[in-house]
């Protein structure tokens, strides 16, 4: 592979969607709400964006000094590991996509944050509507990240790397998965029983069979191409979850 191929490799393109689905709820929100700032909506997912990419280098990196990345491991090319890119370039490339604010907590940042952040920025104000927003969107992004650490428990086990999979095991990370899916799905019923939207946010519910098909390859499989297909397959979710959400806003 080329170094340009490995770098967009690094970047886990697949992932994106935990950036680009909570600005795109808490841009639902905002116009639910009554009103909307096009340019801030637009700071917020380059932000959003650069923060993704950022985490993603430097778990690149992080793998890589630990000796996570062997050659057993199932994935996308990894930056550092690949022999083609320094390990110390992949850690600036980390530095500059954070703008040095460093690595947060999926669920706070790719969720709550993200979206509450977009809709405070587009709106000047946040409302119970745009907490569950962010929830729901939270708890779908960090099931990509319960994914990707199921993916890599052996390896990860192997290079002393203390993920929550390598702690609790992989059946109750299995577990983890349902509860975190269903409690994503559970938001709009609290939307529309507290009357923060009407009953056409239900539309996200069309989401639950597409959610459905990663949980059952993960309980069903424990093969690394297994395992990744799942994961790309809840970054979709993921975004159908957003879209869904923002038809049932508007609608």
């Amino acid at each position: 592979m080329t170094p340009a191929r490995v770098w967009w490799s690094a970047v886990r393109p697949a992932t994106l969607a935990a950036s680009v689905s909570p600005v795109l709820a808490g841009t639902a929100v905002a116009i639910h709400e009554g009103s909307i700032r096009p340019a801030a909506g637009f700071a917020a997912l380059v932000v959003a964006l650069g923060m993704q990419v950022g985490v993603n280098f430097a778990n690149d990196y992080s793998d890589f000094t630990r000796g996570a990345d062997t050659p057993t491991r199932i994935g996308p090319v990894r930056a550092a590991s690949s022999g083609l890119i320094p390990p110390p370039r992949v850690m600036w490339a980390a530095i500059v996509a954070f703008g040095g604010l460093g690595e947060l907590f999926v669920f706070i940042f790719f969720g709550l944050v993200a979206t509450c952040g977009t809709v405070y920025v587009e709106s000047l104000r946040l409302t119970p509507l745009a907490v569950l927003a962010g929830c729901g969107i939270g708890f779908l992004a960090t099931a990509i990240l319960v994914l990707n650490n199921l993916r890599d428990i052996e390896t990860d086990a192997a290079a002393g790397k203390r993920t929550l999979a390598t702690r609790i095991g992989r059946d109750r990370t299995l577990i983890l998965l349902v509860v975190l899916v269903c409690a994503a799905f559970t938001m709009p019923i609290l939307m529309f029983m507290l009357k923060f939207a009407a009953v056409t946010v239900m539309l996200v519910h069309f989401g639950i069979p597409i959610a459905a098909v990663p949980v059952r390859a993960a309980f069903a499989s424990r093969e690394g191409p297994a395992l990744v297909g799942a994961l790309k397959r809840m970054a979709a979710t993921e975004v159908a979850y957003a879209l869904l959400l923002t038809a049932g806003l508007l609608a």
